[in-house]
Protein backbone atom coordinates (compact mmCIF):
# COMPACT_ATOMS: atom_id res chain seq x y z
CA UNK A 1 0.00 0.00 0.00
CA UNK A 2 1.55 3.64 -1.13
CA UNK A 3 2.79 5.81 1.49
CA UNK A 4 -0.23 8.15 2.57
CA UNK A 5 2.15 10.98 3.15
CA UNK A 6 4.05 10.48 0.09
CA UNK A 7 1.13 10.15 -2.04
CA UNK A 8 -0.45 12.84 -0.97
CA UNK A 9 2.53 14.80 -1.72
CA UNK A 10 2.79 13.36 -4.76
CA UNK A 11 -0.71 14.01 -6.22
CA UNK A 12 -1.89 17.04 -7.17
CA UNK A 13 -4.64 18.76 -5.57
CA UNK A 14 -6.52 19.24 -8.97
CA UNK A 15 -6.05 16.14 -9.56
CA UNK A 16 -7.69 13.86 -6.59
CA UNK A 17 -11.49 14.31 -7.45
CA UNK A 18 -10.78 13.13 -10.98
CA UNK A 19 -9.18 10.54 -9.66
CA UNK A 20 -11.36 9.48 -7.25
CA UNK A 21 -13.69 9.31 -9.68
CA UNK A 22 -12.25 7.43 -11.74
CA UNK A 23 -11.63 4.72 -8.84
CA UNK A 24 -15.32 4.77 -8.65
CA UNK A 25 -15.95 4.07 -12.06
CA UNK A 26 -13.24 1.57 -12.58
CA UNK A 27 -14.98 -0.68 -9.61
CA UNK A 28 -17.97 -0.70 -10.71
CA UNK A 29 -20.14 -0.62 -7.66
CA UNK A 30 -20.48 0.72 -4.50
CA UNK A 31 -17.75 1.30 -3.04
CA UNK A 32 -16.10 2.68 0.61
CA UNK A 33 -13.87 5.91 1.11
CA UNK A 34 -11.26 3.61 2.78
CA UNK A 35 -11.69 0.84 -0.32
CA UNK A 36 -10.96 3.57 -2.62
CA UNK A 37 -7.95 5.04 -0.33
CA UNK A 38 -6.42 1.11 -0.70
CA UNK A 39 -5.30 2.81 -4.27
CA UNK A 40 -5.01 6.41 -3.86
CA UNK A 41 -3.14 6.46 -0.59
CA UNK A 42 -4.36 9.65 0.52
CA UNK A 43 -4.56 10.52 3.45
CA UNK A 44 -7.88 9.28 5.67
CA UNK A 45 -9.53 12.60 6.70
CA UNK A 46 -8.92 14.22 2.72
CA UNK A 47 -10.63 11.21 1.00
CA UNK A 48 -13.56 11.40 3.09
CA UNK A 49 -13.51 14.95 2.78
CA UNK A 50 -13.83 14.36 -0.99
CA UNK A 51 -16.03 11.92 -0.81
CA UNK A 52 -18.15 13.90 1.45
CA UNK A 53 -17.77 16.72 -1.07
CA UNK A 54 -18.82 14.94 -4.61
CA UNK A 55 -21.99 13.61 -2.54
CA UNK A 56 -22.86 16.79 -2.00
CA UNK A 57 -22.61 18.04 -5.25
CA UNK A 58 -24.35 15.06 -6.87
CA UNK A 59 -21.49 13.30 -8.32
CA UNK A 60 -21.71 10.54 -5.59
CA UNK A 61 -24.54 8.89 -4.07
CA UNK A 62 -24.53 7.23 -0.56
CA UNK A 63 -25.68 3.03 -0.87
CA UNK A 64 -27.93 1.97 1.51
CA UNK A 65 -25.68 0.81 3.84
CA UNK A 66 -24.66 4.53 4.35
CA UNK A 67 -21.02 3.66 4.01
CA UNK A 68 -20.78 2.64 0.29
CA UNK A 69 -20.89 5.23 -2.76
CA UNK A 70 -21.96 4.63 -6.38
CA UNK A 71 -22.12 7.34 -8.92
CA UNK A 72 -24.30 9.97 -8.78
CA UNK A 73 -26.81 11.78 -10.96
CA UNK A 74 -24.55 14.19 -12.18
CA UNK A 75 -21.66 11.66 -12.64
CA UNK A 76 -24.29 9.71 -14.87
CA UNK A 77 -25.28 12.49 -17.02
CA UNK A 78 -21.62 13.53 -17.46
CA UNK A 79 -20.75 9.77 -18.71
CA UNK A 80 -23.88 9.96 -20.87
CA UNK A 81 -22.62 13.35 -22.12
CA UNK A 82 -19.13 11.93 -22.80
CA UNK A 83 -20.92 8.69 -24.68
CA UNK A 84 -23.10 11.31 -26.64
CA UNK A 85 -20.21 13.94 -28.00
CA UNK A 86 -20.11 14.11 -31.72
CA UNK A 87 -17.03 12.42 -32.27
CA UNK A 88 -18.39 9.32 -30.96
CA UNK A 89 -21.66 9.75 -31.77
CA UNK A 90 -21.46 9.82 -35.28
CA UNK A 91 -19.40 6.70 -35.65
CA UNK A 92 -21.75 5.29 -33.27
CA UNK A 93 -24.68 6.36 -35.16
CA UNK A 94 -22.98 4.48 -38.18
CA UNK A 95 -23.22 1.03 -36.58
CA UNK A 96 -26.92 1.73 -35.90
CA UNK A 97 -27.65 2.59 -39.31
CA UNK A 98 -26.25 -0.20 -40.75
CA UNK A 99 -27.86 -2.47 -38.13
CA UNK A 100 -31.27 -0.91 -39.09
CA UNK A 101 -30.80 -1.66 -42.58
CA UNK A 102 -30.30 -4.98 -42.03
CA UNK A 103 -32.45 -6.12 -39.68
CA UNK A 104 -35.36 -3.18 -41.16
CA UNK A 105 -36.26 -2.77 -37.42
CA UNK A 106 -35.74 0.26 -35.06
CA UNK A 107 -32.20 0.31 -32.97
CA UNK A 108 -31.56 1.64 -29.39
CA UNK A 109 -28.50 2.29 -27.26
CA UNK A 110 -29.30 2.45 -23.73
CA UNK A 111 -27.35 3.30 -20.52
CA UNK A 112 -28.80 2.60 -16.84
CA UNK A 113 -29.86 6.06 -14.90
CA UNK A 114 -30.94 5.91 -11.82
CA UNK A 115 -34.69 5.30 -12.30
CA UNK A 116 -34.38 2.77 -15.16
CA UNK A 117 -32.98 2.91 -18.64
CA UNK A 118 -32.29 5.96 -20.42
CA UNK A 119 -31.96 6.09 -24.21
CA UNK A 120 -29.05 7.66 -25.57
CA UNK A 121 -29.49 6.91 -28.85
CA UNK A 122 -31.65 5.36 -31.73
CA UNK A 123 -32.08 4.82 -35.43
CA UNK A 124 -35.79 4.31 -36.40
CA UNK A 125 -37.23 1.87 -39.28
CA UNK A 126 -38.27 3.04 -42.26
CA UNK A 127 -41.48 1.34 -42.29
CA UNK A 128 -44.18 3.38 -41.58
CA UNK A 129 -45.69 1.45 -38.86
CA UNK A 130 -43.09 2.56 -36.10
CA UNK A 131 -43.43 2.63 -31.87
CA UNK A 132 -42.04 6.37 -30.80
CA UNK A 133 -39.38 6.26 -27.76
CA UNK A 134 -37.46 8.97 -28.51
CA UNK A 135 -33.81 9.94 -27.27
CA UNK A 136 -33.86 11.24 -23.68
CA UNK A 137 -36.82 8.30 -23.03
CA UNK A 138 -36.59 6.61 -19.38
CA UNK A 139 -38.55 3.13 -19.35
CA UNK A 140 -38.60 0.58 -16.57
CA UNK A 141 -35.71 -1.92 -15.30
CA UNK A 142 -38.54 -4.79 -14.74
CA UNK A 143 -40.03 -5.11 -17.88
CA UNK A 144 -38.27 -4.06 -20.87
CA UNK A 145 -35.53 -5.88 -22.31
CA UNK A 146 -32.85 -3.44 -22.10
CA UNK A 147 -33.71 -3.05 -18.49
CA UNK A 148 -33.72 -6.78 -17.64
CA UNK A 149 -30.50 -7.16 -19.86
CA UNK A 150 -29.12 -4.89 -17.19
CA UNK A 151 -30.57 -6.08 -14.06
CA UNK A 152 -28.91 -9.47 -15.17
CA UNK A 153 -25.22 -7.96 -14.91
CA UNK A 154 -26.01 -7.01 -11.10
CA UNK A 155 -24.54 -9.11 -8.36
CA UNK A 156 -27.04 -11.03 -6.51
CA UNK A 157 -26.82 -8.94 -3.62
CA UNK A 158 -27.50 -5.91 -5.23
CA UNK A 159 -30.24 -7.68 -7.64
CA UNK A 160 -31.97 -8.74 -3.97
CA UNK A 161 -31.63 -4.82 -2.99
CA UNK A 162 -33.66 -3.79 -6.25
CA UNK A 163 -36.49 -6.56 -5.86
CA UNK A 164 -37.29 -6.03 -2.07
CA UNK A 165 -37.71 -2.44 -2.80
CA UNK A 166 -39.18 -1.65 -6.56
CA UNK A 167 -42.45 -1.23 -7.53
CA UNK A 168 -42.86 -3.60 -10.11
CA UNK A 169 -45.80 -1.81 -11.34
CA UNK A 170 -47.83 -4.08 -14.68
CA UNK A 171 -47.77 -1.63 -17.55
CA UNK A 172 -49.26 -4.74 -19.40
CA UNK A 173 -51.13 -8.02 -18.39
CA UNK A 174 -47.25 -9.96 -19.19
CA UNK A 175 -45.64 -7.64 -16.85
CA UNK A 176 -43.93 -9.39 -14.08
CA UNK A 177 -44.73 -8.24 -11.05
CA UNK A 178 -43.28 -10.51 -8.57
CA UNK A 179 -39.50 -10.79 -7.33
CA UNK A 180 -39.55 -15.06 -7.97
CA UNK A 181 -40.82 -14.23 -11.64
CA UNK A 182 -38.19 -11.74 -12.20
CA UNK A 183 -35.67 -13.17 -10.44
CA UNK A 184 -36.35 -16.27 -12.78
CA UNK A 185 -36.19 -14.69 -15.42
CA UNK A 186 -33.20 -13.00 -14.64
CA UNK A 187 -31.45 -16.11 -14.07
CA UNK A 188 -32.37 -17.42 -17.88
CA UNK A 189 -31.09 -13.98 -19.58
CA UNK A 190 -27.54 -14.79 -17.54
CA UNK A 191 -28.20 -18.08 -19.42
CA UNK A 192 -28.51 -16.88 -22.90
CA UNK A 193 -26.73 -13.97 -22.78
CA UNK A 194 -29.60 -11.61 -24.31
CA UNK A 195 -33.04 -10.26 -22.95
CA UNK A 196 -36.60 -10.40 -24.24
CA UNK A 197 -39.45 -7.96 -24.08
CA UNK A 198 -42.55 -10.07 -25.05
CA UNK A 199 -45.55 -7.19 -24.50
CA UNK A 200 -44.62 -6.60 -21.08
CA UNK A 201 -43.77 -2.73 -21.22
CA UNK A 202 -46.11 -1.61 -24.03
CA UNK A 203 -49.07 -3.74 -25.72
CA UNK A 204 -47.95 -4.57 -29.19
CA UNK A 205 -44.31 -4.13 -28.45
CA UNK A 206 -41.62 -6.81 -28.81
CA UNK A 207 -37.83 -6.36 -28.34
CA UNK A 208 -34.95 -8.01 -27.61
CA UNK A 209 -31.44 -6.94 -26.37
CA UNK A 210 -27.84 -7.88 -25.57
CA UNK A 211 -25.15 -5.93 -23.90
CA UNK A 212 -22.47 -3.93 -24.39
CA UNK A 213 -19.45 -4.65 -22.62
CA UNK A 214 -16.51 -2.51 -21.42
CA UNK A 215 -12.55 -3.82 -21.43
CA UNK A 216 -13.15 -6.00 -18.08
CA UNK A 217 -16.54 -7.10 -19.59
CA UNK A 218 -18.68 -5.55 -17.45
CA UNK A 219 -22.42 -4.13 -19.52
CA UNK A 220 -21.79 -0.49 -20.04
CA UNK A 221 -24.89 -0.29 -22.01
CA UNK A 222 -27.24 -2.05 -24.09
CA UNK A 223 -28.07 -2.44 -27.36
CA UNK A 224 -31.80 -3.63 -28.87
CA UNK A 225 -34.45 -4.09 -31.63
CA UNK A 226 -38.03 -3.19 -31.34
CA UNK A 227 -41.20 -3.29 -33.31
CA UNK A 228 -44.47 -4.10 -33.53
CA UNK A 229 -46.14 -7.31 -32.95
CA UNK A 230 -47.84 -6.92 -35.93
CA UNK A 231 -44.70 -7.05 -37.84
CA UNK A 232 -43.01 -9.47 -36.06
CA UNK A 233 -42.82 -11.46 -33.06
CA UNK A 234 -39.91 -12.25 -30.68
CA UNK A 235 -38.60 -15.06 -32.49
CA UNK A 236 -38.05 -13.41 -35.43
CA UNK A 237 -36.19 -10.63 -33.75
CA UNK A 238 -34.05 -13.41 -32.10
CA UNK A 239 -33.13 -14.39 -35.90
CA UNK A 240 -31.38 -11.21 -35.60
CA UNK A 241 -29.07 -11.84 -32.44
CA UNK A 242 -25.96 -12.69 -34.02
CA UNK A 243 -26.35 -9.31 -35.77
CA UNK A 244 -27.26 -7.25 -33.09
CA UNK A 245 -24.16 -9.18 -30.66
CA UNK A 246 -21.51 -8.18 -34.25
CA UNK A 247 -22.69 -4.20 -33.93
CA UNK A 248 -22.47 -4.59 -29.81
CA UNK A 249 -19.02 -5.31 -30.22
CA UNK A 250 -18.36 -2.85 -32.85
CA UNK A 251 -19.98 -0.35 -30.09
CA UNK A 252 -17.70 -1.70 -27.19
CA UNK A 253 -14.33 -1.57 -29.40
CA UNK A 254 -15.41 1.82 -30.43
CA UNK A 255 -16.22 2.90 -26.66
CA UNK A 256 -12.63 2.01 -25.79
CA UNK A 257 -10.22 3.60 -28.26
Amino acid sequence: MPDARDSDKAIPTNLRLLLLLEEVARVGVPVTPTATNEVLGLPKPTVHRLFHRLEEEGFLQRDVDGRSYSAGQRLRKLSANVLSSSRIRVARLAVLHALTDDVGETCNIATADRDGMLYIDRVETKWPLRIQLPIGTTVPFHCTASGKMYLSSLSPRHLAKFLSSAALEAHTDKTLTTSDALMAEVATIRERGYSTDNEEFMNGMVAVAVPIRDDLGRLMSTISLHAPDQRVSVSDLENHLDRLRSAAQDLSEMMQS
